[in-house]
């Protein structure tokens, strides 16, 4: 006899009599627990399963749990009176990068048939979400903590290359650390003696400025050397020669009288 579309603890209560191991009805419809998260954000779904319950967050669920910590979320499929949805849970205790690159194993849409029902899980669900189960108890044995970027180390000398308003990049020579001074060398940057410094010209292209640019900080780098860009400060305003420096306009001369004695 097919379960009513209105008895979803009926139609669950069937199914765990009917996947392969011992199954659980585990949660019907009670309110989430303090400090666990929602059900939706839970979801090992990016289906249709998972768009139902954002849709209607107060539709009845059933849990059902397996025998190898498997959970599934069954409720009834919205404007579909002789269906249910069934999908899998993400397992509680795993950190966010264990589910990294892990393939979701999603649920499906099955009839109100529970031996129909349970054969379609156990074909089209129940592997998928073993191996992605399996997945993600490799990753956390295998990295228990998150691989976060770590963090440059310590450099005792650094190099700080300026952009010149003329276009040019380049640093004075008597800043320029020893052993910084044969790799710009080597990434076309010219020693100019009437400039006292390390210069770059503006006559490279954009492009090949750019790899030279890069080709100097990767090598520079490797080598522990900092390197920091700025802008050169704003050249001093130049006194005016006092020969050229405009006079106070003058008030204008009186007309010559032309009264007559």
């Amino acid at each position: 006899m097919h379960a009513s579309r209105t008895d979803l603890p009926a139609f669950a209560g069937a199914l765990t009599q009917r996947l392969p191991g011992q199954w659980y009805r585990k949660y019907e419809g009670f309110p989430i627990p303090k400090g666990q998260r929602l059900l939706a954000d839970r979801l090992w779904d990016c289906g249709a399963t998972n768009s139902a319950l954002q849709d209607f967050p107060n539709a009845r669920k059933a849990l059902l749990e397996g025998p190898d910590g498997e959970l599934l979320c069954a409720i009834e499929r919205p404007r579909y009176p002789r269906q249910y949805l069934v999908a899998p849970l993400e397992p509680d205790g795993f950190k966010p990068h264990h589910f990294s690159g892990v393939d979701e194993p999603n649920g499906i849409a099955v009839p109100n048939d529970p031996v129909r029902a349970a054969a379609a899980i156990t074909r089209r669900v129940l592997p998928r979400h073993h191996h992605a189960l399996n997945a993600v108890r490799h990753n956390a044995r295998t990295q228990p903590e998150p691989p976060h970027r770590q963090p440059a180390p310590e450099v005792t000398q650094t190099l700080t290359l300026i952009w010149y308003p003329d276009g040019v990049l380049g640093a004075p020579y008597d800043s320029v650390p020893e052993d910084a001074r044969r790799v710009l060398y080597r990434c076309r940057f010219q020693y100019r003696p009437h400039e006292s410094a390390f210069i770059l010209p503006a006559a490279y292209g954009t492009s090949d400025r750019a790899l030279l640019i890069q080709n100097a900080v990767r090598l520079l780098t490797a080598q522990g050397i900092g390197v920091n860009f700025r802008h050169a400060a704003p050249a001093a305003a130049q006194p005016e020669h006092p020969l050229t420096t405009a006079l106070p306009p003058q008030p204008p001369a009186s007309p010559p009288s032309t009264a007559r004695r």
